[in-house]
């Protein structure tokens, strides 16, 4: 079957008018930028058939819609849009349930997140939330000079401390040693990083998917 046939047969498993029925799949399609409607779907790449599956799953136009990993094993374009889409869908007033292992991914789009750890769930609400009552957030003090417990960054040196009394405590060191503080950073917590430490795993801290270094870091 191509795009196009598979997704009249779904719609009219629903009972969707042809005239609806194409409509709506026209307008998902678009917005999924999938191109090729009439290839055969044995014959289209991996991101293409996920992208079919989800305009099936708009077909009816449900209100309540449940994505299992909906962009896993997909190049970052592909990932892009449909985490887009995803959001899309959100603002349009329909209710998402996105289930995901990459934590990115569900932090830059789930208004609400639980996270679940061996099947019992450990942390439940926005993540604003979820990172307030179990993140640890740290403060990034850059100067020009080292002070005590200040490591080199580049050609500055920093201070990382817990609250802001040691920041002014830095800030004070600095200065007795004539120095001068020249940038103030908090650093929050991940999901990711709040999972690993629900999950009882402290050793991987600040990290993303793939490995690479990101603190949240914001002036």
């Amino acid at each position: 079957m191509t795009a196009l046939s598979y997704l009249r047969f779904f719609a009219d498993l629903y009972d969707v008018p042809r005239e609806t029925a194409d409509d709506r799949i026209g307008e998902a399609l678009d917005e999924l930028d999938l191109k090729h409607r009439e290839r055969r779907l044995g014959d289209v790449s991996k991101g293409m058939k996920r992208k079919v599956a989800i305009a099936r799953s708009l077909v009816n136009d449900p209100d309540v819609l449940v994505y299992d990993e909906p962009a896993s094993g997909l190049d970052p374009l592909t990932t892009n849009y449909v985490l887009e889409f995803t959001r899309d869908l959100s603002e349009e007033g329909k209710t998402v349930i996105f289930s995901a292992h990459n934590l990115y991914h569900v932090e830059s789009i789930c208004d609400r997140v639980v996270i679940m750890n061996h099947g019992e769930i450990v942390a439940r609400g926005t993540v604003d939330e979820i990172r307030d009552e179990h993140g640890e957030v740290d403060y990034r003090v850059f100067a020009d000079g080292a002070v005590d417990g200040a490591e080199a960054s580049g050609d500055r040196y920093v201070v990382t401390v817990d609250d802001m009394a040691a920041v002014e405590a830095v800030r004070e060191r600095v200065a007795d040693a004539g120095g001068e503080v020249l940038d103030i950073r908090t650093r929050e917590p991940s999901l990711e990083d709040v999972f690993l430490s629900l999950a009882g795993d402290g050793r991987v801290r600040n990290r993303r998917p793939g490995g690479d270094p990101n603190p949240r870091e914001r002036p």
